[in-house]
């Protein structure tokens, strides 16, 4: 089945989005790193509009971790990481990650159905600042 989805037709069908968040852990660290984001993730699945996750290590760099996240969407994802649980067990690790963009749409993909969406991103999204765009 292909879903094809965007600001035109949302309707209840939100464009899914990816969390990719990565890491430097040294290596002495690396196994109380992984237990945190297990228990990151496992606390991240109880929420409403969680897909998937997971947790994985680079294999040419052990001190290099990444932590992927698939939601239903955006407004998904920016809810549950307001969720008692997830505070305490979730926001202090991803506190820690290399600071980068790390919330992304999905624009095309395959999994049970193909999804094909037009971006939700407004037209003027880099360029508008915050505050200009009530002017």
């Amino acid at each position: 089945m292909t879903v094809t989805q965007g600001p035109a037709d949302w309707g209840d069908r939100p464009v899914p989005m990816v969390v990719v968040v990565r890491f430097e852990v040294p290596v002495e660290a690396g196994d109380d790193f992984r237990e945190r984001a297990r228990v990151a993730v496992e606390v991240l699945a109880d929420q409403p509009g969680f897909r998937s996750g997971a947790v994985g290590r680079a294999t040419d760099d052990p001190t290099r971790w990444v932590l992927t996240l698939s939601w239903e969407s955006v407004g998904a994802y920016r809810r549950a990481l307001s969720a008692f649980d997830v505070k305490v067990a979730a926001v202090p690790l991803l506190s820690t990650a290399v600071d980068e963009p790390t919330a992304y749409e999905v624009l095309d993909g395959r999994g049970a159905e193909t999804v094909t969406a037009r971006s939700a991103l407004a037209p003027d999204a880099g360029s508008v600042r915050l505050g200009e765009a009530s002017r």
